[in-house]
């Protein structure tokens, strides 16, 4: 070969590589390499540090790489969960087919029994918090509909049924080295999250019951058991009931208990993780708790560790990104300087990691109080309990709702902020998972009531305690360890909020103070964060 004709093959070659950015991207372990979330668990596990720890430097790699190889592969389009209505003997079965792939990761993740009695809580959540990172990945939502079945099981044992100790065991312990998979199926067409409008009817079967009826949105299709509200008939009661997914020797036959899956929803995040369209014609249930205390059996226990979660979830999202965009920033050079070398740039990436530093110190600290508290989970807050505990039960209470509209709310600003540090390939999604993450927080800032509902919620809990717990008091226990400043600015802009029409008529001035009391939340809770992260020192 001459000389020309090696200039020629020359021309227009581009060596550039990402190599340098890829290997440290995938060779990052999420634990070891977040000083951070170190300090933070140090500080919460206390005693228990340095046997949480271990365990937790044990797990963190298989999560960070193989756990994380797994769940790119999940993501792909055309892995997509689908269904198989028919065998070929048109038998209906009403398989969800879900890739190999997922089935590793969540054989996997359950095996780790998280909410097993031998796990030490802050091991659990520590573990729960690396899982986030990967996303939603088809595998965290049935990990936190799990929880609520084990917590709703535990909180109401019940010796007319032995079948609910069983399925007890199964989720929490395992049973033969498996663990089954909860759900929990609430929306019907008409309602949403208004669950008194259920129609969806339970018909008593001696000691049992038979549900019929549609549910119109049922994330984890593929469930084992499911926790349901339906109606009992005649009578205006709603009640809290577990329907298995197969009877006793049924499922290696496909043979569902009495109810059909009528397709698999399309949706803009969590696309992993199966939600379906259900007819039920006479399933099998059993009641769980007093059946005429379903909306708050469901609220109290099942919806209140659904939120908390999603708290946890925003913390493990923004602390992804945090990561990555920072690593991006440190290997990408443009117009002959780093990325993170810009000011504009250098400005985006430290308000990134700020947002996950306290969004995490905020997620430990909710955690911690609802693990000090003994009865966490009680449907409503008793009268007959001492005034202190109900307000450490109310504190729980709000700041659950708060974290999960504040934390979902400034998750989908901060991956977006993240994705942007990438440029261009920040919305490739062979090139990132932030936006596959970025869809998967604007989904979870829809799960378990959406923004405005809870805004709601949280405004008449406010307006309905103000006898026994007054505006000021509640700010200044939320609050301690803030400065006196703020808790006075706070105390004063609640207490005006309470007095004004934030949930009246629709008006000009009841729709300027709704937008204040949105504002309000959002900058109370950062304002609790800070004081999180103020803790930890």
């Amino acid at each position: 070969m001459n000389v020309v004709q090696q200039d020629e093959k020359a021309r227009g070659e581009n060596t550039y590589s990402f190599k340098n950015f890829v290997e440290a991207r995938d060779n990052s372990d999420w634990y070891a390499d977040d000083p951070f979330v170190q300090k933070v668990l140090k500080k919460y596990a206390g005693t228990q540090f340095e046997t949480v720890e271990k365990s937790v430097k044990e797990f963190s790699p298989v999560v960070s790489k193989n756990w994380n190889k797994l769940a790119e592969k999940n993501a792909r389009p055309e892995a997509r969960p689908y269904m198989l209505h028919y065998d070929a003997f048109n038998n209906r079965i009403d398989r969800i087919v879900r890739p190999h792939e997922l089935l590793q990761l969540e054989k996997g993740l359950f095996g780790e029994g998280l909410f097993s009695s031998g796990m030490p809580a802050w091991e659990s959540f520590t573990k729960r918090l690396l899982i986030h990172q990967l996303g939603e990945a088809g595998v965290t939502c049935p990990m936190t509909c799990t929880h609520g079945l084990i917590a709703l099981l535990e909180q109401f044992p019940s010796e007319d049924h032995p079948e609910l100790q069983e399925i007890l065991e199964h989720a929490k312990e395992g049973l033969n080295g498996e663990f089954a998979i909860g759900a929990q199926f609430m929306t019907e067409i008409q309602g949403g999250s208004d669950l008194p409008k259920n129609v969806v009817e339970a018909v008593p079967d001696g000691k049992n019951y038979r549900i019929y009826g549609n549910k119109f949105f049922c994330s984890v299709a593929h469930a084992d058991y499911t926790v349901i509200t339906a109606r009992i008939s005649d009578t205006d009661k709603i009640g809290t009931f577990i329907v298995p997914a197969w009877l006793p020797g049924d499922k290696e036959k496909e043979i569902r208990n009495g109810y059909k899956i009528n397709r698999i929803k399309w949706k803009l995040g969590t696309a992993e993780v199966p939600t379906g369209e259900i007819d039920y014609d006479g399933a099998l249930a059993y009641p769980v708790g007093p059946q005429d205390r379903g909306i708050a059996v469901a609220v109290g226990i099942l919806l209140t560790l659904s939120r908390l979660e999603i708290g946890i979830a925003c913390a493990g999202f923004m602390l992804r990104a945090a990561r990555e965009a920072n690593l991006y920033g440190d290997f990408r050079t443009v117009f002959g300087k780093k990325v993170k070398d810009y000011p504009l740039s250098a400005a985006t990436l430290k308000r990134i990691e700020e947002a996950a530093h306290r969004t995490t110190a905020g997620a430990f600290k909710v955690y911690d109080l609802f693990l000090k508290l003994e009865k966490p989970l009680n449907p409503g807050i008793k009268s007959d309990q001492p005034l202190e505990v109900q307000k450490q039960l109310f504190n729980f209470r709000e700041l659950v709702l708060l974290q999960k509209i504040c934390t979902t709310n400034e998750g989908t600003e901060v991956l977006r902020e993240a994705i942007s540090v990438f440029g261009g390939h920040g919305v490739m999604e062979e090139f990132s998972s932030l936006p596959r993450i970025f869809r998967d927080v604007v989904v979870n800032e829809q799960w378990e009531g959406p923004r405005n509902l809870l805004l709601t919620q949280i405004y008449r809990d406010l307006k309905r305690v103000q006898e026994w717990y007054p505006a000021r008091e509640f700010v200044a226990r939320v609050l301690k360890g803030a400065t006196v400043e703020e808790v006075e600015e706070f105390s004063a802009r609640l207490e005006d909020l309470l007095a004004r029409p934030v949930i009246g008529e629709v008006t000009d001035a009841s729709m300027e103070a709704a937008v204040e009391w949105d504002v309000f939340c959002n900058e109370f809770f950062k304002a609790f964060q800070r004081v999180a992260v103020a803790e930890i020192g």
